[in-house]
């Protein structure tokens, strides 16, 4: 499932190239042509993410809200500008957690997000995938405008230069502005959306009354907003606190350090396009972290390996259906 910082950035991506745009919208598959004839001919006006939530408004009070879940992915095409802020104009995007360095694009075998996961920077014709599984879209031809229809598409967004084909959300649907206020308000805090002074006094409010386990508090979209299966392991880990701690015994000053180190990490992953984790790489290392999932986290999909400070096997289980990745030496 795409966690926050995948949202943030293709809400950067439409904000470059969607919005500002009059729209021809459709839904080959069928599944979303009544939504799609209202907000055909509308221009684009704003995109806002929250959490694992997109929101798009067109003129006329008209919003689309999308929720990509496990399987969903936009794949644009046509001309696409890059945002400015995750890529230099050099055409290198530099990593946020080491000092002095700047590395050249590398790709990601298991299909994570590189670092030129959306394009490179400036207006090319290129076709990309953007979702936890980022990859180049199989059929598709980069002469013929539009762009012919590659599988089920529930949503395609089209503008004079660019496209944008939803498939797979687990939610798509219009929505009035008091029900995207409503829907929001239902979600926990957001390091990139809400203060992060009271965005933090929010989570550790919500976390400290419960006697939920902090493993699948953090997991949970209305204390705080998106946290996925990776961030989550690998948070816990970096607070070396065991996930099976109910809320309410964390102690305060430690659920302080994670809204922190969660905010942190999600700029990271928004700027570099991927969960990287673990800090102090020399440049060498970071490459193959980059490159590779396996080199980027510190228990997250480690099941059976030692563990990188103390040797113990990382320990899997299942957790609210989800898998869980931890180290029973270290959090403990």
């Amino acid at each position: 499932m795409p966690e926050g910082h995948s949202v943030h950035r293709i809400a950067r991506q439409f904000d470059r190239n969607i919005v500002g745009r009059e729209v021809s919208a459709s839904s080959p598959q069928g599944r979303f042509a009544e939504g799609a004839a209202v907000i055909d001919g509308r221009e684009a006006i704003e995109v806002r993410a929250v959490g694992k939530q997109m929101f798009l408004a067109f003129d006329g009070d008209v919003w689309l809200r999308v929720h990509l879940g496990m399987y969903g992915a936009w794949d644009f095409a046509g001309e696409i500008e890059i945002d400015p802020t995750i890529a230099s104009a050099n055409g290198r995007m530099g990593q946020t957690n080491q000092r002095g360095t700047d590395l050249d694009a590398v790709y990601d075998a298991a299909g994570e997000n590189s670092l030129s996961s959306i394009g490179a920077p400036r207006k090319t014709r290129v076709h990309v995938r953007m979702s936890e599984q980022t990859r180049g879209l199989e059929g598709a031809d980069d002469t013929e405008w539009p762009p012919p229809v590659v599988g089920q598409v529930r949503l395609r967004l089209l503008t004079a230069v660019t496209s944008a084909d939803l498939r797979g959300p687990t939610a798509c649907e219009l929505q009035t502005p008091d029900d995207v206020q409503a829907t929001i308000a239902k979600l926990g805090p957001d390091p990139l959306v809400d203060d992060l002074a009271e965005g933090e006094e929010r989570f550790v409010a919500a976390v400290r009354r419960k006697p939920t386990p902090i493993g699948l508090l953090l997991m949970d979209q209305s204390v705080v907003s998106g946290i996925g299966n990776v961030y989550r392991a690998e948070l816990l880990y970096r607070a070396l606190l065991d996930p099976h701690t109910p809320g309410k015994l964390v102690p305060e000053e430690l659920v302080r350090q994670l809204w922190r180190d969660w905010s942190r990490l999600l700029v990271i992953g928004v700027e570099t396009g991927q969960m990287m984790t673990m800090d102090d790489l020399d440049p060498e290392a970071y490459r193959r972290a980059m490159a590779s999932r396996d080199d980027r986290h510190w228990v997250y999909h480690r099941a059976g390996l030692p563990c990188r400070v103390c040797g113990t096997e990382i320990v899997l289980e299942e957790m609210a259906a989800r898998k869980l990745y931890w180290c029973p030496n270290c959090q403990k």
